[in-house]
């Protein structure tokens, strides 16, 4: 497949990683000759400088036999003529662009734009990724990452491992007799830096951050045998007003779980904004960082802060000291991947990355049609797929335990008609499943391979 990616920043440059890793012809195209020297120099794609919207500058990029163009420069006006020239002078078939202006998404999903005048196939907006990612922080508060699969029937957890955890030192496999009714697995851990699949003898220690596939009735219990206990959340505050704080403060308004929310936004004119879009919510305008603000938003009461500025020191910072004034919970929005060592030591209990929230976001649009989602775990260090097992899939009629899965690679949940099942070395494969896997990243091809995904991506 043929693809033209512009814009050459953490997202551009992580798919292309992603698409060129699986032998696709990919061209990157960004004004910045630094970010594309970058893109060419540590990945194997071609690189052109220039704007994105420019007919020349997408024809030299390849424009007139591309497969599909991902607009995801930093300006949502380049993103949509990109969208429009890549339509009206080349017909590339697939057209996906990064939409970050609210004012734009409103008028797109109110199906404002048509097709035949504002050609964009998907539309993917970070902010609201973000803050779907939030929300699904704050309903798994022990879990420091969290993300549904199966429709919501099965979710993978990430949690780490306190000194005080039931199952330190014992085998995976002696988990799996000790808990037989329970529908979930170890599918990845992460030791001192390193990420792996684990097999059924390793042990599990202290310190160890663990991605466990549940399903979704069973979350309670299997938090509860790590050690992890549920708070439920009654109060959060909110420091950052802008698209993301505010698209979570009105996910909770509308929650039937009826929590509430205060906002601290630094800006006024933002606040001001804030407040008269929201109707339940208490709107402060002053630093997050300000102690006796801190306590205006009653911190020491509520059950979780959730810090979602644009600037990510202001966020650790922000967390740190609400949790010092007496929350009990902080979660970050952290765009640099640099400080995400520093969650730990900080005590900062989830962190959200938005590059991750959005690759894994264009990836799911732009697989083949059986792959239903895709999440990215850290770094792009490992991936979790779902999809349909297809007829002509070499794992169509066998047993797990005689599928030739590669070491990185685990099965973590199956869906059998319309039901969620943990999977045995027993269980059979069958046309028509949906399977969940674990993957690291370098075996991502031979699982597509296998799941035979990677013939056509739309």
């Amino acid at each position: 497949m043929k693809v033209i990616i512009c814009g050459a920043g953490q997202v551009g440059w992580q798919i292309a990683r992603h698409l060129s890793g699986e032998q696709n012809d990919v061209t990157v195209v960004d004004n910045n000759p630094e970010l594309v020297r970058r893109a060419t120099d540590t990945l194997d794609v071609q690189g052109i400088t220039g704007f994105a919207s420019y007919p020349d500058i997408l024809d030299r990029a390849g424009a007139r036999d591309a497969d599909m163009i991902i607009a995801a420069t930093f300006s949502d006006e380049v993103n949509m003529v990109t969208c429009q020239v890549a339509h009206s002078v080349f017909a590339i078939p697939r057209k996906i662009a990064r939409l970050r202006s609210q004012s734009y998404l409103t008028a797109i999903y109110s199906d404002l734009y048509r097709r035949d005048h504002m050609p964009i196939d998907v539309v993917i907006s970070p902010e609201k990724e973000v803050a779907e990612a939030a929300l699904q922080r704050l309903a798994a508060p022990a879990a420091f990452d969290t993300e549904n699969f199966l429709a919501g029937k099965a979710q993978v957890l990430g949690i780490v491992l306190d000194e005080d955890c039931p199952v330190l030192n014992t085998p995976l496999r002696q988990l799996t007799d000790l808990f037989s009714t329970l529908r979930a697995i170890v599918v990845g851990v992460r030791r001192e830096g390193t990420l792996f699949a684990p097999d059924a003898g390793d042990q599990l220690f202290a310190g160890d951050q663990v991605y466990l596939c549940t399903h979704r009735e069973d979350v309670p219990r299997a938090m509860d045998i790590f050690g992890k206990k549920q708070r439920k959340q009654e109060r959060v505050v909110i420091i950052g007003g802008g698209n993301v704080g505010l698209a979570v403060a009105h996910a909770l308004e509308a929650s039937p779980e009826r929590i509430r929310a205060k906002v601290i936004e630094k800006n006024r004119k933002c606040a001001e904004l804030a407040a008269n879009a929201l109707e339940k919510t208490i709107v402060l305008n002053g630093d997050g960082l300000n102690t006796d603000l801190l306590a205006e938003a009653s911190i020491s009461r509520a059950d979780a802060v959730l810090c979602v500025t644009d600037d990510d020191k202001t966020n650790l910072l922000s967390a740190v000291r609400a949790k010092a004034s007496g929350c009990p919970m902080a979660i970050c929005l952290v765009n640099d991947p640099t400080l995400v060592p520093l969650m730990g030591p900080l005590d900062i209990d989830a962190y959200i990355n938005p590059r991750a929230t959005t690759v894994s976001s264009i990836l799911r649009h732009i697989r083949h049609g059986r792959v239903r989602q895709i999440y990215s775990i850290g770094d792009a260090e490992a991936e979790v797929i779902e999809a349909q097992v297809l007829s002509t899939s070499p794992i169509a009629g066998q047993t797990i335990r005689d599928i030739d899965f590669p070491e990185g690679v685990l099965v973590g949940m199956l869906e059998k008609g319309g039901k969620a099942v943990r999977p045995t070395g027993t269980t059979r494969v069958e046309e028509g499943d949906v399977i969940v896997i674990f993957s690291m990243a370098n075996d991502v091809p031979e699982v597509e391979r296998l799941l035979q995904v990677s013939i056509d991506f739309f």
